[in-house]
């Protein structure tokens, strides 16, 4: 009896960690990669986007010269992120906060009804973002440029923090410049260490996609799918009648 709770109970934990694993691949998570500073977009071909910023306060202020304090019992003003991320055609729909490291992180949600206008968003304009249509193709480049900040001390770094700059790219793939493959659900990474990114490194990204959406894609190859087996069904039935037809003849 005890043999058989400890064998259900592994089976459960192995279900378990190939769920997670599998979950972490689907939202395109690295297990195990932190990022002291990211951006994490997702591009729809119309052009509109979502931007999601994951970055300590700390990192705000070495990075963007963001007016904050870095100490973590420092008190949060939602208000501020929602104002300094705004812009033109640009809103905030969300602002959290939490700790790692002894460090407090902000994660915003910053819609756009074009990628092309976050670079006006005063935190976001070291980017500039460009979309444009070429024949049969899109085309997104985002210029990643000088830091604009004030070196930090006493933070708790310890000069192993990386940065990052992911892309979910709505079509498939034709050529990008990212330096690792094309994760699972045409998600793209560029990544810079935080004193690289201090250092004003340039980071040029650049993805040539397909114009037509993964999603009509898959619902074009479906309605094909059916219209196929539509009609070999209706093949079978005028053949199965010419058949008895015969036979009665």
């Amino acid at each position: 009896m005890a043999c058989g709770w400890h064998v259900g109970r592994a089976l459960s934990v192995s279900v378990l960690t190939v769920a997670v694993v599998a979950a972490a691949s689907a939202c395109g998570t690295r297990i195990g990669r932190q990022y002291e500073y990211e951006e994490d977009l997702f591009l729809a071909l119309d052009g509109s986007a979502t931007l999601y910023v994951n970055a300590s306060v700390a990192a705000l202020v070495a990075l963007r010269g963001l007016p904050l304090d870095p100490n973590p019992q420092a008190l949060v003003d939602r208000a501020y992120y929602r104002r300094v991320y705004a812009g033109s055609g640009v809103q905030v729909v969300r602002v959290t906060f939490s700790r790692r490291r002894g460090r407090r992180f902000v994660h915003l949600r910053v819609d756009a009804d074009d990628v092309r206008k976050l670079q006006a968003v005063e935190p976001l304009a070291w980017s500039e973002y460009r979309f444009d249509r070429q024949g049969e193709a899109f085309v997104y480049r985002q210029r990643v440029g000088p830091s604009k900040g004030r070196a930090l001390e006493t933070v708790g770094w310890r000069g192993d923090e990386v940065t990052g700059f992911r892309l979910h790219v709505p079509s498939r793939v034709l050529f990008e410049n990212a330096p690792g493959d094309v994760e699972r659900g045409n998600i793209l990474v560029w990544e810079q260490s935080l004193r690289d990114r201090q250092a004003s490194l340039p980071l040029t990204i650049e993805v040539r996609m397909e114009a037509i959406s993964i999603l009509s894609r898959t619902l074009l190859l479906f309605a094909a799918s059916g219209v196929a087996a539509l009609l070999v069904m209706a093949g079978l039935v005028a053949w199965t009648i010419k058949r008895g037809s015969s036979r009665d003849a």
